[in-house]
C-alpha cells in the first residue's frame, strides 16, 4: 500500500470506528500528539487513547483533504469533525450529548509502511463554545 493510502486508509478505519484496523497501520513506536497534553509514545498508550476518545465521544470526519510532500513520507489532512459529547472530562463542560461540527487537521508521518506519528489540531476553545 502506497504511503497515501495507507494514511486515507487510517481515517476510513476512524470513520469505520474499526480500532484494530487504526492500530494495524501505526508503528510500534508510534508518536501521538495531541492537541492538548504530553505525547504518547507507543501503541499501548495509542490504545488507551482510542478507549477513552470512545466513551467520551461519538465522532466521524468529513470534508477530508490530504496533501502529501514530494518524498511521500509526511501527510497532511484537513477535516470536519463531526461529533457527540457522550461523557464529561475533567477541566470541560458537562456532557450532556450535545453534538458538535468542527474543523480540524493532523499531520502524519509514514516509514517502513507504518504510520510512526500522528499530530492533531483544533480550536479547544471553539470546541468548548460549541457543547456550552
Amino acid at each position: 500500500m502506497q504511503s497515501l493510502e495507507l494514511v486515507k486508509e487510517y481515517y476510513a478505519c476512524f470513520n469505520r470506528k474499526d480500532w484494530a484496523g487504526m492500530l494495524a497501520l501505526l508503528d510500534e513506536n508510534i508518536r501521538h500528539e495531541p492537541n492538548q497534553g504530553e505525547a504518547r509514545i507507543g501503541l499501548a498508550l495509542y490504545e488507551q487513547f482510542l478507549q477513552h476518545m470512545d466513551e467520551t465521544y461519538e465522532e466521524s470526519l468529513t470534508d477530508m483533504v490530504f496533501l502529501s510532500e514530494a518524498t511521500g513520507t509526511r501527510f497532511a489532512c484537513e477535516f470536519v469533525v463531526n461529533g457527540i459529547y457522550k461523557k464529561g472530562e475533567e477541566g470541560l463542560p458537562p456532557a450532556r450529548n450535545q453534538t458538535y461540527v468542527l474543523p480540524a487537521g493532523a499531520f502524519l508521518e509514514v516509514k517502513n509502511g507504518k504510520i510512526t506519528r500522528v499530530t492533531t489540531y483544533y480550536n479547544l476553545p471553539l470546541w468548548i463554545q460549541l457543547v456550552s
